[in-house]
């Protein structure tokens, strides 16, 4: 079994590492697959009968139960933004975004300063 694991897991490196210099070729194929996957199971949910109420509850309950419901849907990006009552970018001023930039200037300058003392430190 871990064999087998293990060669998918290389495949997959492999064919991502290709697809990724084509994103729309990627973008197709993965589409392709995510409609055969929906209609596979939904082909299993109509031979077991299941009605649409079933199949939302059920589908809902397995989300909520790994975690993906939420972040799926509304993303956690939006989540975290909301939580720390952060504004679109829409709703930013011209004053805001440029204070934005010198702040993430200075983090840069401060990232130099860091990388510099350790090959100062690893030379020695």
């Amino acid at each position: 079994m871990k064999g087998m694991i293990k060669f998918f897991d290389k495949l997959e490196d492999k064919i991502r590492r290709r697809l990724s210099k084509y994103p729309i070729i990627y973008a197709l194929i993965g589409s392709i697959g995510i409609i055969l996957l929906w209609r596979g199971v939904w082909g299993i949910a109509d031979f077991l009968n299941m009605s649409a109420l079933v199949s939302t509850v059920l589908g809902v309950m397995i989300l909520l139960a790994i975690g993906l419901f939420v972040s799926f849907f509304v993303g956690e990006q939006i989540i975290i933004s909301g939580i720390k009552e952060e504004k679109r970018i829409d709703e930013k001023t011209a004053e805001e975004i440029k204070e934005e930039a010198i702040s993430l200037r200075q983090i840069r300058n401060d990232i130099d300063v860091i990388k510099k003392r350790m090959e100062e430190i690893c030379e020695k």
